[in-house]
């Protein structure tokens, strides 16, 4: 990114809520830094958000700009104990303040990268990342009123909307409603108080669980459910939701909406559980249909694929996809969830075809530009990739 490509963000004309919800407006984040690109992150400064959650602050090592969409994430690289490790954060920094960027991480039992970020980053350090990706973002769905539904670090993509959108005006429409365990354990407490108090239409509400070290905790006390949401948002079935969190609170959400009469064709959700990543299988889950359809092609054999940039090349079977060929291959490619889900193995075919299955990591517009999921693509043909 550079500072003339971001002039179109500055002031706060009536059309600040179109750029905030435009695909087009954020689609120079992928030229700046493709999600396949690696580079090296310099860590600028570690503060602490609560007991157990950090924000990670950093810049680039050759002073380039950051560009994304806000609801984005990254995936992280480090050699812990000896072994390459990789995970995925979304960022919480917003895409409107370009010369840092931060991933905000919850240290969790057993986690090897949250446990070894806290014990280790520090200013200074270096850090390797991939770009970002990810479609859960504000121009997946374009709307004037929006309903933030977060629990625990489920807050991080919420954070990065809700700061954009008010650095683009501060006239945005957002209810935004975080669950956690008790009032020691809400993420960006402070801020998402001085915020609202720079925003009219922005209201920011805490449900805790329970009252912890707060006895006189005034907010709501105990979980979200349909007449608490009828009462704190009366209008939310006018309302894009987004709502990001541990799987179970995301399915009990879902249902609680639905229940409510929302329309699910205006629900959006974080469908990769950056919380609970493990190493990528081998192979994605697959069905029966998906077996007998491989061993169908396994006649098909041969396939070359050839790395325009780096010049390597291997060959594969129908039957596998891209991502497993170039492992076994010893090529490494970017990726983290394998499951089609997180969009960090996108990469464009430049010549040939191949049969791609998966899971919401990829939007039409990119289809359309020849972008392609390696972790469920299969080829139907030779192959030359923009790698």
């Amino acid at each position: 990114m550079n500072i003339a490509a971001d002039s179109c963000f500055i002031g706060q004309g009536p059309d600040m809520l179109d750029r905030f919800n435009s695909a087009s407006a954020w689609e120079r984040a992928d030229a700046q830094w493709p999600n396949h690109e690696q580079r090296t992150l310099i860590c600028a400064r570690v503060s602490n958000e609560t007991h157990d959650v950090r924000t990670f602050v950093f810049h680039t090592q050759d002073g380039q700009l950051f560009s994304f969409e806000p609801g984005q994430f990254i995936t992280v690289s480090a050699e812990i104990d000896g072994k390459e490790v990789s995970r995925c954060y979304t960022i919480s920094s917003p895409p409107t303040r370009p010369y840092t960027l931060s991933i905000t991480v919850k240290r969790t039992p057993g986690g090897v990268m949250s446990n070894w970020l806290h014990e280790n980053m520090k200013a200074g350090l270096a850090l390797k990342a991939f770009g970002p990706s990810g479609v859960f973002t504000p121009s997946s769905g374009p709307a004037a009123k929006s309903l933030y539904l977060s629990a625990g670090s489920g807050v991080t993509p919420l954070m990065s909307m809700t700061r954009a959108a008010l650095d683009l005006g501060p006239n945005r429409d957002i209810v935004f409603i975080h669950s956690a365990r008790t009032p020691e354990d809400i993420i960006f407490r402070k801020e998402l108080s001085t915020l609202c108090g720079l925003s009219d239409p922005l209201r920011v509400i805490h449900i805790c669980e329970a009252l912890g070290n707060e006895p006189d905790w005034s907010g709501p006390v105990g979980r979200l459910n349909l007449d608490l949401l009828k009462e704190l948002v009366p209008d939310f079935r006018d309302r894009e939701v987004f709502i990001c969190g541990p799987g179970g609170y995301m399915d009990a959400s879902r249902k609680m909406l639905l229940e409510g009469g929302h329309d699910p064709a205006r629900y959006h959700q974080e469908s990769f559980n950056f919380a609970e990543t493990v190493e990528c299988a081998e192979e994605p889950a697959s069905t029966t249909a998906d077996q007998t359809e491989r061993t169908e092609r396994s006649e098909h054999t041969g396939y070359t694929v050839r790395l325009a940039r780096s010049g390597r090349e291997f060959t594969m079977d129908g039957t596998q996809t891209v991502l497993v060929a170039a492992r076994k291959a010893g090529v490494p490619l970017p990726s983290s969830c394998s499951q089609g889900i997180c969009g960090t193995c996108k990469t464009k075919v430049l010549e040939g075809s191949v049969d791609m299955k998966h899971n919401g990591g990829i939007r039409p517009r990119e289809i359309e530009k020849g972008m392609r999921l390696m972790c469920c693509s299969r080829p139907t043909s030779d192959l030359v990739l923009d790698l």
